[in-house]
């Protein structure tokens, strides 16, 4: 039996993304990050929900986020994009970011996945950071206002992301080359980082007047 990066026993000579590999353990660092990012994913949804609800019953209601021209909630929960797929999108985050709180917690309980659950875990995170940066797109440029609550849930979803990106690279779950395997093992904070910095200058450009004036 040979051991892999984890600590696992796996056959000699099976890959270690074999889909009938050895379930995979992940560090309590990576179960401590979905657990959080979950959750603050679901208190942003749990609060734009009750504000929609609100909004709806009372068109001139004004949710507590909305602090200026720039900053106002209310405006994006009025925009069409604030309903993308037919209802509410932060009803679509409660049950999301809530199966990311259960992933951590189970994780953080000693839970091993294989192979399969974790790229599958990875390509829901990837259509989560998807949606989120073209909600972001829409909420900068075609909007033009900003909810504090949806900034909330697009950190959460990158920061997620790369977490798990970082582990299934890592563990060669997700096939990649050595120096790219090496780079997450070393650097595997800098992508959300990177990702996150680039958000903050695309909001400071975009209203780079009204901030500094």
């Amino acid at each position: 039996m040979a051991t892999n990066t984890v600590g696992v026993p796996r056959q000699q000579g099976r890959p270690q993304n074999h889909k009938d590999a050895e379930p995979i353990a992940a560090p309590r660092a990576l179960a401590w990050v979905l657990l959080i990012t979950g959750a603050a994913g679901v208190l942003a949804a749990w609060v734009i929900t009750l504000d929609k609800f609100l909004l709806l019953e009372n068109p001139n209601f004004k949710p507590a986020c909305s602090l200026n021209p720039v900053v106002s909630c209310g405006s994006v929960m009025k925009s069409e994009q604030a309903a993308a797929f037919g209802f509410p999108n932060p009803m679509l985050g409660l049950v999301a970011y809530g199966a990311v709180v259960c992933v951590g917690a189970g994780l953080l309980a000693g839970a091993r996945h294989r192979g399969w659950f974790w790229l599958g875990l990875n390509a829901g995170m990837l259509f989560g950071v998807g949606f989120c940066s073209w909600l972001m797109v829409q909420s900068l440029y075609e909007i033009n206002a900003l909810c504090l609550w949806c900034c909330l849930t697009w950190a959460a979803t990158l920061v997620m992301f790369w977490a798990v990106t970082a582990h299934t690279v890592r563990t060669g779950i997700l096939p990649a080359p050595a120096p790219v395997r090496n780079f997450f093992a070393d650097f595997g904070w800098a992508p959300p980082v990177l990702h996150t910095g680039v958000i903050g200058m695309l909001i400071l450009t975009r209203w780079w007047d009204f901030w500094t004036g």
